[in-house]
């Protein structure tokens, strides 16, 4: 087996492993439970393949970002499977640092250049969405002020990825493109989380929509966060 493809090995555990998980959901089982804890290291396990098989050992920094992010993500799904207000804020906090990862991979090169006035009207955008959307879902208390720092984070994520595909070169913009799509399915995977969370909305199958975009998300962060570590 020639070495470039020895990622192929942790990737199929990982998509069955997905589709295990899935499927609990799907089925209301403890299979998803499971399962879920060796999801992001999975995935984890196949970014590092890949690249260590393509010859990017030296892009360290990179590399160490993406798995970073990652396995701050397993971190935030082992604390957010049992009840207690404390794990659930603990779980916050480790996608949240996982979003600063991402955010700090990629944020750098389509930041660069943009002028104060661009971030002021910027920040002040992203600040009005995400207090908007958090007084429409009905968060309120004592949660109130961490989920809208977390809410701005998520927008930041996203704002990253958009500036990319409008600021990079037309032959570069396929990358921003992926993150873009992976930064908006993870909003939109945490927003089920927080409408059902708070008691604003429910819906069927919610728990296997919640896992297969933010499963989907993370595979595109992956794969964007890879591309952007190779130069493509």
């Amino acid at each position: 087996m020639r070495k470039n493809t020895l990622w192929c090995i942790p990737c199929a555990f990982f998509l069955v492993a997905v589709a295990l998980n899935l499927l609990g959901c799907i089925q209301g089982t403890k299979l998803a439970a499971m399962v879920k804890p060796a999801l992001l290291p999975l995935l984890s396990a196949t970014t590092l393949a890949y690249l260590l098989g393509h010859g990017h050992q030296k892009d360290t920094a990179g590399i160490a970002l993406l798995l970073a992010a990652q396995l701050f993500g397993c971190t935030g799904d082992i604390l957010l499977m049992p009840d207690g207000f404390w794990l659930f804020v603990g779980g916050i906090v480790a996608f949240l640092i996982g979003h600063l990862c991402y955010i700090t991979l990629f944020g750098g090169q389509s930041w660069r250049g943009l002028t104060g006035w661009q971030w002021a009207v910027s920040v002040f955008a992203m600040a009005a969405i995400v207090f908007a959307l958090v007084k429409a879902i009905g968060i309120s208390g004592e949660m109130f002020w961490p989920m809208t720092v977390y809410g701005f984070v998520l927008m930041l994520l996203i704002f990253s990825a958009f500036a990319g595909v409008i600021r990079m070169p037309r032959g570069r913009r396929a990358t921003w493109w992926i993150l873009l799509g992976g930064a908006l399915l993870f909003t939109f995977s945490d927003s089920c989380i927080a409408m059902g969370t708070f008691g604003v909305m429910t819906f069927p199958l919610r728990h296997f929509v919640v896992m297969v975009t933010y499963l989907a998300a993370q595979s595109l962060l992956a794969v964007g966060g890879v591309r952007l570590i190779l130069g493509r």
